[in-house]
């Protein structure tokens, strides 16, 4: 049997390669839908990709299993669990709770677990070549290392009421009837690692077992002592801010989303075509730059998606394919940076990329305005605008700020002051420069805080320190 862990560094996001060599067959479960690194794994290790599934509806990328299954026929799984109002709206057997996916001497079993969400599978992998029982779990975003999936995102993100408590009920029971029944030896594989925003406290670690995650992590007590209700509180406390994209992505995950098919390479677009269609609002620019650089000198009205690793974040903080259906030009290094950045956009439901271009010389430009800490208490600004998430501005924050993360900022422009200057701060800059470019292009007065709280920190402490002597 082979078990290939496929990680997303950008959304911390696991999908998950099983395959038997004996039939030479494989299983995709939670793929992402830039599918080629599946379809190069299956024919590296002479497979054919017959299976696709997914643990449940998910709300922070864009599932890739109608991709996976339109481009090598293989037949798609979802589950069949959490009611009425939780079923998937396109073709695919149903998977209920014991259900089983068989490749070759491979056994797939579903395990109902909700909590994360209503319908929420895990799978329980044996490999029957070696042994009759299980040695295996793909929790999905059930079990992290170290850590729970948020059962709040219903409400955060996807338009639930109410629905964390009995969402943390959920899993409590999931926990104790299912997760806490299994041999301490089987191996755990969840579908994200720190970084998430679907859970508070992730690790790192790649995997984990059942018997580990039984002693050490944080919710053992409570299940040991059947304490529901603090489990509960603990569960609930301190969750981080749920991007406003989440429930764009449960709409599409439910419904299906487009398969895009075989994508041809993206061409470089003249300069003088693309200054015509900035002119005439027909495209969206895309800075792929470091926001340092971003801050000499950039394309006016441009929206700043720094290159990296963290591109299908930022993207979908900043472009909302449903409210604006202008083809995106990104500004990248070359056409291989380009198409990485493009891939990483489709994870996110972005898909209109138009092309790219090397260069702005001959396109409209401004320099973002930016302010030094010392200079913040003079400033005559409408709002101090904090877009990291609640936890870090309730850890420490500028005496006055308004709490809005990056990624909530564009879908709550009502929070923010309709007249005046914006002076916007992240942590170190990065993420501020994503969201102060969504909103000088919609309008906004928005300066930049130098260096953001770190470098105010910094003054802040020094300027106490003189006054202390």
């Amino acid at each position: 049997m082979l078990i290939e862990r496929i990680y997303d560094e950008d959304l911390a996001q696991a999908s998950y390669l099983i395959g038997c060599q004996a039939k030479g067959e494989a299983v995709v479960v939670d793929g992402r839908r830039d599918i080629a690194v599946y379809r190069d794994l299956a024919a590296k290790n002479g497979m054919k990709i017959v299976a696709v599934t997914e643990t449940h509806i998910h709300a922070d990328y864009l599932s890739g299993t109608r991709e996976l299954a339109a481009a090598t026929g293989a037949k798609i799984y979802v589950s069949g669990e959490g009611g009425p109002d939780w079923q998937y709206e396109f073709d695919g057997e149903r998977l209920y709770d014991g259900d089983k996916i068989t490749i070759g001497n491979i056994s797939i079993q579903a395990l109902h677990t909700p909590g994360h969400t209503p319908e929420h599978l895990s799978f329980l992998v044996t490999d029957g070549a070696f042994s009759d029982q299980p040695g295996y779990l793909l929790s999905g975003d059930f079990v992290f290392s170290g850590d729970l999936g948020r059962p709040d995102l219903l409400d955060e993100a996807a338009g639930g009421v109410d629905t964390r408590l009995m969402g943390a009920k959920q899993l409590f029971a999931s926990l104790r009837d299912k997760f806490l029944t299994l041999p301490d030896y089987v191996q755990v594989h969840p579908g994200h690692g720190a970084g998430s925003a679907c859970g508070k406290a992730l690790g790192a670690i790649p995997s984990s077992t059942i018997g580990y995650e039984r002693l050490y992590a944080w919710w053992g007590p409570y299940l040991a002592a059947n304490d529901v209700q603090g489990f509960i509180n603990e569960l609930l406390d301190g969750q981080p801010d749920a991007h406003a994209y989440f429930g764009r992505m449960k709409r599409e995950n439910r419904q299906g989303p487009a398969v895009m098919g075989e994508r041809a390479p993206l061409v470089e677009l003249d300069i003088a075509d693309v200054a015509k269609d900035l002119a005439e609002d027909k495209v969206t620019f895309i800075d792929t730059r470091p926001n340092a650089v971003v801050h000499e000198r950039s394309v006016t009205r441009s929206l700043n998606i720094p290159a990296g690793k963290s591109v299908a974040s930022y993207g979908a903080w900043v472009v909302n394919p449903e409210a604006d259906r202008n083809p995106l030009v990104l500004l990248a290094a070359d056409q291989e940076q380009a198409q990485e950045v493009r891939d990483h956009l489709v994870r996110v439901g972005i898909d209109n990329v138009a092309g790219y271009v090397t260069g702005f010389e001959g396109l409209p430009t401004f320099t973002p305005r930016l302010i030094q800490p010392s200079e913040l208490a003079g400033f005559d600004e409408a709002m101090v605008l904090d877009v990291r998430n609640r936890t870090e501005h309730a850890a420490g924050h500028i005496p006055g700020s308004h709490q809005l993360s990056g990624g909530r900022v564009m879908w709550h422009l009502d929070e923010l002051p309709a007249e005046g200057t914006i002076v916007s701060y992240c942590q170190s800059g990065v993420r501020n420069s994503v969201a102060a470019s969504a909103l000088r292009r919609a309008g906004y007065d928005v300066v930049e805080l130098d260096g953001s709280y770190n470098a105010w920190a910094a003054w802040n402490q020094a300027r106490e320190s003189v006054s202390a002597d």
